[in-house]
């Protein structure tokens, strides 16, 4: 069994025993242990009474975080004409139409959040199985196909967050930065799982939000009572 090092010893033994904690406590003991050479991300796990693979339990969404992620997110849009100078002008990082699709067909993906005009749909469809497995896929659900491309470019840069339940009901998403006071992480914390809750689907029978949890990038999890992740 390979041995752990200093850092991750304190960090396990900072944690242990520590279930179900505030959001306010929870984020106190991750920002205390988020001691790696970097700016750690926040990351919230919610364990749902879903089975996404039922059309009817299936949860997807958005939501803008109140204090933004931290993260510098980089932005592709697909688009022509008039709605490309667009999407450059509000900062996306990449902009094309069937130029784009060969780029990432030949295996380069180098954006975090993808953008289409819904007439360049057809182009992008082609690319459903590299793109969708990564979460990229744009869906006008979640406001990624839209003809307000500025919008939507501006959008993802301030702190917007797409969510999106895997196989095993798990939805995992990064809220913010090590660095952020703690006030501010609390604030992200329930806005995300509010926006989560409020994204129940019709399908879903029983407890709908069994588990949340807490960690940094580099940090052990921490546990979050249910009633307070979600403000009750």
């Amino acid at each position: 069994m390979a041995k752990h090092g200093k850092r991750v010893r304190a960090a396990r033994a900072a944690v242990a025993g520590k279930e179900n904690l505030s959001v306010e406590d929870a984020v106190a003991l991750i920002k205390a242990n988020a001691s790696a050479k970097f700016d750690e991300t926040v990351e919230i796990a919610l364990n749902l009474g879903v089975d996404p693979r039922h059309a009817d339990q299936m949860v997807r969404g958005v939501v803008t975080l109140p204090n933004g992620t931290g993260k510098d997110v980089r932005v592709a849009v697909f688009a022509r004409g008039p709605k490309a100078d667009e999407a450059r002008a509000a900062g996306a990082e990449i902009v094309g139409a069937e130029d784009l699709m060969e780029t990432i067909q030949g295996g380069t993906i180098e954006f975090d959040r993808c953008i289409a005009t819904p007439d360049m749909m057809p182009v992008v469809g082609r690319l459903g199985k590299i793109l969708g497995p990564r979460n990229l896929m744009p869906n006008p659900k979640v406001g990624t196909v839209t003809m307000d491309v500025a919008e939507a470019v501006k959008n993802a840069k301030g702190g917007e967050v797409q969510f999106r339940a895997e196989k095993a009901g798990v939805v995992h998403a990064g809220i913010g930065k090590a660095s952020f006071d703690e006030g501010k992480l609390v604030e992200n914390v329930r806005a995300f799982v509010g926006a989560v809750s409020r994204a129940k689907p019709s399908g879903a029978k029983g407890t709908y939000m069994k588990k949340v949890s807490l960690s940094s990038t580099m940090g052990p999890g921490v546990s979050v009572d249910v009633a307070s992740a979600t403000g009750n």
